[in-house]
């Protein structure tokens, strides 16, 4: 018999559709935050070979637009981590997944599993830890250090609860599409 599933007909199909619900609002949010931050790439790109043209044809460098250079790289790491997860894009080992012993149900079960032992206590833990860290940023409205560097870097720093926290969203998602 397995562990899960095993919900009473009647609360089954009582809970269902508000499953569902939850489930396809995190996937739309994370869907379109995927969408915004597909442009990111296409935007770093253009910086990229700008700042590459200016710095070696004309010998005019800026330090703002390499700044704004890796905010962008790093920005679209970040957000774009649910998106990836929506989609099953993240790396795993899959020596026992991909086994042709493994049933659905079982794959199901490691997902649950993994989602709730090692991702939602891993983005939790970088919740936590990075909260002190934002929050010191905004105090001081940091900036960059260097001369002609970018401010507001705060705003940076603080994407990153919005990531891990759009990451657990869709851990939550991907663990309740796995339950059903």
């Amino acid at each position: 018999m397995p562990i899960y599933g095993t919900l009473p007909a009647q609360i089954k199909s009582t809970s269902e559709p508000m499953i569902k619900t939850i489930i396809n609002t995190i996937d739309t949010l994370n869907e379109n935050v995927g969408r915004v931050t597909a442009w990111l790439v296409l935007a770093t790109v253009l910086l990229i070979c700008y700042d590459v043209t200016m710095r070696y044809f004309f010998h005019q460098g800026s330090v703002a637009l390499q700044e704004l250079e890796w905010h962008l790289f790093a920005l679209t790491f970040l957000l774009g981590a649910a998106y990836t997860l929506k989609y099953d894009g993240h790396v795993r080992v899959d020596i026992l997944y991909q086994s042709r012993y493994l049933s659905n149900k079982h794959r199901a079960l490691i997902n649950i599993l993994g989602t709730l032992f090692l991702l939602l206590p891993f983005c939790s833990l970088i919740l936590v830890t990075t909260w002190p860290f934002v929050e010191n940023a905004y105090y001081y409205q940091e900036g960059s250090p260097d001369p002609g560097g970018l401010p507001y870097r705060y705003l940076l720093k603080g994407s990153i609860l919005v990531a891990f926290g759009l990451l657990i969203l869709q851990g939550i998602a991907e663990a309740l599409k796995n339950w059903l």
